[in-house]
């Protein structure tokens, strides 16, 4: 598919992702937002794609909303707003919800929504010179719609501060508090990003699908029968899956699993 703003690229079993818009810093309106809907969509329902890097063009990672969009937005009505809102929310819950491992590629600065975008990633390697915000609460507004996102990466605590006082951190301070999952130079990103798709594409394709929904899924839910009853049920199921089944076969036999060679 052709997307305005954004640029998609699939080699191998990877599909990276990248943000175009750099005359903005990346910062999303409506056409972007239903460009990474769109694509998010459409990469996760590919057989061929067993993970995706989502990027950004230019010196920023993704400045949160395009502020020309946000002045339209002023003038719409309650309800246009709902729904504008909205877009934004399934754009996020596209990312967060993919089948697909997302491994955010965070070359510069992500700010506001931008923070969104990788909150709903399920992987963030940054590089050390980015920098990050919550900066909604100078604008009078605040981060409601990629609230649930940030708010499990960074923790209930630290999203208190930095949702109200809008300050920037850098990414020393993301790592420390797990937004970020590596922090390296920005000569090493691309070969750390390689590094963990690869180990995402030699893992079974249903594993992986089936232990990202395993972590949304019981996160935060109490340990009682019926977690405990979901739970054997699931290992249950994908032991006499094809490639549970396959995948154990080979451990044994000391052979490559079938989805290596696919």
């Amino acid at each position: 598919m052709h997307y305005e703003t954004l640029i998609v690229e699939v080699a191998g079993h990877v599909a990276t992702l990248t943000l175009n818009r750099p005359e903005v810093r990346n910062a999303f309106n409506e056409t972007m937002i239903a460009d990474v809907t769109a694509a998010f969509t459409a990469l996760g329902a590919r057989d061929d794609v067993r993970a995706i890097v989502l990027a950004g063009n230019g010196k920023a990672f993704c400045a949160g909303a395009d502020l020309n969009w946000m002045r339209k937005m002023a003038g719409y009505s309650d309800e246009e707003n709902r729904e504008d809102a909205l877009r934004l929310a399934h754009m996020l819950s596209a990312i967060y919800r993919c089948p697909k491992p997302v491994v955010a590629r965070v070359h510069g600065d992500a700010y506001a929504g931008g923070m969104g975008l990788l909150c709903a990633a399920d992987i963030v390697v940054a590089a050390e010179s980015a920098h990050f915000c919550l900066s909604e609460a100078r604008l009078g507004l605040m981060p409601a719609t990629i609230a649930p996102y940030v708010i499990r990466a960074l923790g209930e605590q630290a999203s208190r501060r930095y949702f109200v006082t809008a300050e920037a951190f850098d990414c020393a301070t993301a790592l420390r508090l797990g937004l970020v999952s590596e922090a390296v130079s920005a000569e090493e990103l691309d070969a750390t990003v390689q590094r963990i798709t690869e180990t995402l594409c030699a893992n079974s394709p249903n594993a992986v699908r089936e232990c990202k929904q395993l972590v949304q899924d019981v996160a935060g839910q109490t340990i009682d029968d019926a977690l405990i009853e979901d739970t054997a049920v699931r290992i249950a199921r994908i032991r006499a899956s094809e490639e549970g089944r396959d995948g154990v076969s080979s451990f044994l036999e000391k052979r490559t699993p079938r989805w290596r060679t696919e």
